[in-house]
């Protein structure tokens, strides 16, 4: 396994919608998941793959001057469990790093809410990042908002 960095835009777009229609389960609402096809062009873009074959892709995006966001991440499900995300994250935190930014956050809907993203709040966890705060209504009441961060220094 290997990741590298994309910057076609094209190609970006095409790894986002081959992992995203993948993962339903938790990229189920067409809209959003057409949204982060669409920005992925613009975004920081890590991919993970075996030989040729994309496993999973990272986005960043910055939302401040020493902040960057984990704004869209997928793993195909074939690839769980076998250190492919944690190799991405890995590779965003050193990637950020560089750029110059000191925090990284992403969001996830609260633990507790959903089988499917209490993985993905594990996941997280596991990888360092720390609570910050819930937004009960960023998206809606059935899927509060759970803002994790962690520290790059």
């Amino acid at each position: 396994m290997k990741i590298v960095t994309i910057k076609d835009p094209n190609e970006k777009r095409a790894i986002a919608r081959t992992v995203l229609e993948g993962l339903t389960e938790w990229f189920e609402v067409e809209e959003s998941r057409e949204g982060y096809i669409a920005d992925s062009a613009d975004w920081t873009f890590l991919a993970a793959k075996d030989d040729d074959r994309v496993m999973g892709f990272l986005c960043l995006k910055e939302t401040g001057n020493a902040t960057v966001e984990l704004a869209v991440m997928g793993v195909l499900k074939e690839y769980h469990r076998n250190g492919a995300g944690r190799a991405l994250v890995e590779k965003a935190k050193e990637v950020a790093r560089a750029d110059g930014y000191e925090f990284m956050q992403v969001k996830t809907v609260k633990m507790g809410m959903y089988e499917d993203y209490d993985k993905t709040n594990l996941f997280y966890i596991s990888c360092g990042f720390k609570e910050l705060e819930v937004l009960p209504l960023l998206w809606d009441e059935a899927n509060p908002c759970q803002i994790y961060v962690m520290s790059l220094k």
